[in-house]
């Protein structure tokens, strides 16, 4: 007896505990821990939505959902999430019985004495969350990642709770709409209005979920595989017939390519795209309906070669997301990196054969080195791959690390495991994981699996692990001169012991004129290339000449103003940023460096490189030179680039020449040049400027105190043709005053959320305040904007933080700026780790500034 009653105590405390570890702690968000437990508690997901849209923007939308689900564990209640105010939830049924709501800590509880194992069903009335609606007067549109699904409408906002979708609209009869499934009928429900049903989605998560509806053109074109639709409201008709054509084709290109490298046909029932003037990003990838900024798409036919890469790329790479993050979806978004790098790594092989005239190994240098550098040197520099312990901090995990390091990584990886081993795994975790989620791990192990190397190994520092590595050399040589020890190695940033197996190659330039160029292949913390420079007397050393290594490199300073001269693109290229990553971390002067680009601008024709090249003078103008250096050099800059514009260039050089010249034309003569180009009383051959190009000019007269800054905004404002461009300019207006008050007042103003909805209009007003030439009168708004901060990141969609900060505290070098950002760092010693590393990746440069300005 005895024996079966300790036999019973212990299944009752095996029970027990069991019971306690299933046991959620309800808080605000979702945690790692309701994520993972919801995904084995649930599945068989449905959500049936019906959102009534009225004419006026600032009444609710009136909603109704009902969503399905299989419950398989009844130990917990059901937690349905819903990031909005208990006010907005009307009514709850489940499974046909009406019970009162319980609205905690951003979630609606379903109790489980009112569920079943098996099917249920719950229906709820609500009025649909404004936060992610982004709703104008004439359009809204949806934008719901990473946790924003909940926002909007009740959910389970996790990528992994994958589910289909019946979609409603009612909206007002001159609407256009659009959403993830076909629109299978449209009838008019009430005077004024029509209700548009659409038919089932295809399996997407939560984030995928979207509908745009508003006063668009539609044009719809079979480019080749199928219909495509698209909604925009750009009147331009110059803009319309240079870009519309060229949209499908890129869109028809990229599908094609991708079903040809994944061999898997195009996952889903359709593939239409809106273009919208305020998105918040470039594109996103919503399954059946991808989104765009309109500025993105639409170009004249004077557009440069870059921006007409970049539209090709950014479609190619939303595209791409059908396969990488849409059909294959990560687990958690802590993998969010994996669609990025995926779409990015995509994008670019997809854009190469359509411009066969671009060094396409250029265009990737160019596009992800100087971005992956910029927060990769930082303090606040983070791994590819990082902890999320819960899902409201989703957001801050996006950066350029995911966007840029990680295809440097990917491309690195390639080259480890060869070409077809690399697409054969991918063409294995695309099928295998088909509609379901996957993350990091699965696709190593897939990798290994074909790899003779240990490629978990490798990945513990190329995507767990932070930072960058530096390169050092260790040489010896004779009494005549002559190399006899030559070994590179490599140390991490940081301090650390990480090293960065990678490959690349050197060019070595003898005294005498001889030159060699040596492969250095996987690369561990040394590499030894002394019998490869036998009797070489060392005159230069061009490291990473085919663009393919990652880090800071040595420079030879007495031949850096050889780089200009040299023929190869890539290493040209190349030796420019990482001459410019040197000046940074304080091996060359800030003075030293602007000359060399100063010197190689005149004679540099790749546009991809004179862009770099003049972004790099302007930003070592207003943040490395103090006020007495920019006073010495200005005449100079201004007459040698002026002078440039007068010159025989391309028109896309041109262009870029005329930023470059625009950024830092403050002179008199500077100013009055740039008026009659505006007034258009001065004509530069070659250079053509559109509306947009316009208004940005007048911008800058008045951010320069142009006397005529008054008439110059009204007469631009008349000029406008757009009504969204005008909305725009006219809201932007007091960021532009020459009145101290009127900015100060608009600065304050959007401290305020309600005031910061459109988020990249926020920017700019940002960037005016907060240019270098107002910073006298705008410094003591630093320390509000920092402290605004952690509003900003709740209310804000993911890449708003740090564009915030980069628009305002970004543009200082100033030791005034400097100390409210340490005050406020020593005040906060428990600050937001998350929002810490934002703060540090933005202020970088304001920091080295004081280190090394001149």
């Amino acid at each position: 007896m005895k024996q079966f009653c300790n036999s019973l105590l212990i299944i009752f405390l095996l029970m027990s505990c069991a019971s306690d570890r299933k046991k959620l702690i309800i808080e605000k968000g979702i945690s790692y821990e309701l994520a993972q437990y919801r995904k084995q508690q649930l599945s068989d997901i449905v959500y049936r939505l019906h959102f009534s849209i009225p004419k006026e923007k600032d009444q609710p939308i009136l909603s109704t959902l009902q969503v399905e689900f299989t419950v398989n564990d009844l130990q917990n209640d059901v937690f349905l999430d819903f990031n909005e105010a208990t006010e907005k939830l009307k009514t709850i049924t489940i499974n046909d019985k009406k019970t009162s709501i319980n609205h905690q800590k951003e979630h609606i509880i379903v109790a489980k004495s009112l569920l079943q194992l098996g099917k249920n069903t719950v229906a709820i009335t609500f009025d649909a969350g404004e936060t992610s609606l982004n709703r104008n007067n004439e359009f809204l549109y949806t934008l719901l990642v990473p946790d924003r699904a909940s926002t909007l409408f009740p959910c389970f906002d996790q990528p992994d709770l994958k589910a289909k979708y019946h979609l409603t609209l009612t909206a007002p009869k001159d609407w256009q709409v659009l959403a993830g499934g076909k629109l299978t009928s449209s009838k008019t429900s009430q005077e004024g209005f029509i209700t548009h049903v659409f038919n089932e989605t295809d399996l997407m998560s939560t984030y995928l979920f979207s509908f745009v509806a508003g006063k668009f053109t539609e044009q719809t074109q079979n480019p080749g595989a199928f219909d495509m639709r698209f909604l925009y409201r750009e009147n331009n008709s110059e803009k319309i017939a240079e870009s519309v054509g060229e949209v499908y084709k890129i869109h028809q290109n990229a599908v094609d390519f991708l079903e040809s490298y994944t061999a898997v046909p195009f996952p889903f029932q359709k593939m239409d795209f809106a273009a919208i003037p305020p998105f918040q990003y470039g594109g996103m990838e919503h399954v059946g309906a991808i989104q765009y900024r309109q500025s993105s798409l639409f170009l004249d036919k004077n557009a440069t070669q870059n921006r007409k890469l970049g539209r090709a790329k950014l479609i190619a790479h939303e595209t791409s997301h059908m396969w990488f993050g849409d059909l294959v979806t990560m687990k958690w978004f802590n993998d969010v990196w994996m669609k990025e790098v995926f779409a990015n790594f995509m994008a670019d092989k997809i854009v190469n054969p359509v411009y066969p005239e671009v060094n396409h190994t250029l265009s990737f240098m160019m596009s992800h080195y100087p971005s992956a550098y910029s927060e990769d040197r930082t303090k606040g520099t983070n791994a590819i791959r990082q902890y999320l312990g819960n899902l409201k901090n989703a957001g801050s995990l996006y950066g350029r690390i995911i966007y840029n390091k990680a295809p440097i990584m990917m491309r690195q990886l390639e080259y480890l495991l060869g070409e077809d081993v690399f697409k054969s795994g991918i063409q294995e975790y695309i099928k295998t994981y088909a509609n379901t989620n996957a993350d990091w791990n699965d696709l190593v192990d897939i990798f290994d699996k074909k790899s003779a190397g240990d490629i978990k190994s490798w990945s513990d520092v190329w995507v767990n692990a932070s930072g960058r590595p530096l390169f050092y050399e260790e040489i010896e040589t004779n009494e005549k001169g002559n190399v006899t020890k030559f070994v590179i190695h490599q140390k991490a940033e940081d301090g650390s012991d990480k090293v960065w197996t990678q490959s690349f190659k050197i060019k070595l330039i003898d005294q005498r004129g001889y030159q060699k160029i040596i492969g250095i292949k996987n690369m561990g913390k040394s590499f030894d290339i002394t019998a490869a420079t036998k009797d070489f007397k060392p005159g230069q050393l061009l490291y990473n000449t085919n663009g393919f290594g990652y880090g800071v490199f040595p420079i030879y300073k007495a031949a850096i103003n050889d780089y200009k001269n040299i023929k190869d693109e890539v290493s040209r290229g190349y030796q420019f940023i990482n001459l410019y990553e040197n000046m940074l971390v304080g091996n060359i002067a800030p003075k030293e460096t602007i000359q060399v680009f100063l010197e190689a601008l005149p004679q540099e024709k790749n546009e991809l490189i004179f862009n770099y090249i003049s972004g790099r003078i302007q930003n070592i103008y207003w943040t490395f030179l103090s006020k007495q250096s920019q006073a010495v050099i200005q005449t100079t800059l201004e007459g040698n680039l002026f002078g440039l514009l007068q010159s025989e260039l391309p028109q896309n050089i041109k262009k870029t020449l005329f930023g470059a010249y625009a950024a830092v034309a403050i002179s008199a003569e500077g100013l009055d040049y740039l008026y009659q180009i505006w007034q258009k009383e001065m004509t530069i051959s070659n250079l053509f400027l559109n509306e947009n190009d316009y208004t940005n000019l007048a911008m800058k007269l008045a951010i320069y105190q142009h006397p005529k800054a008054i008439e110059i905004l009204d007469t631009q404002q008349k000029q406008i043709s757009n009504a969204d461009r005008l909305e725009r300019f006219q809201w932007l207006l007091p960021s532009l005053f020459n009145n101290v008050q009127v900015r100060d007042d608009f600065m304050q103003a959007l401290l305020q959320k309600e005031n910061r909805e459109k988020e990249s209009w926020v920017q700019t007003a940002l960037n005016n305040i907060h240019h270098p030439v107002r910073q006298k009168t705008a410094t003591k708004h630093l320390r509000s904007i920092l402290e605004t901060l952690e509003e900003v990141q709740l209310t804000g969609d993911i890449f708003f933080p740090k564009g915030w900060l980069a628009s305002s505290i970004g543009n200082y070098s100033s030791k005034e700026a400097y100390a409210i950002l340490q005050d406020f760092l020593a005040e906060n010693p428990d600050y937001n780790p998350i929002l810490l590393k934002k703060l540090q990746q933005t202020t970088d440069q304001l920091e080295r500034a004081q280190q090394i300005k001149q």
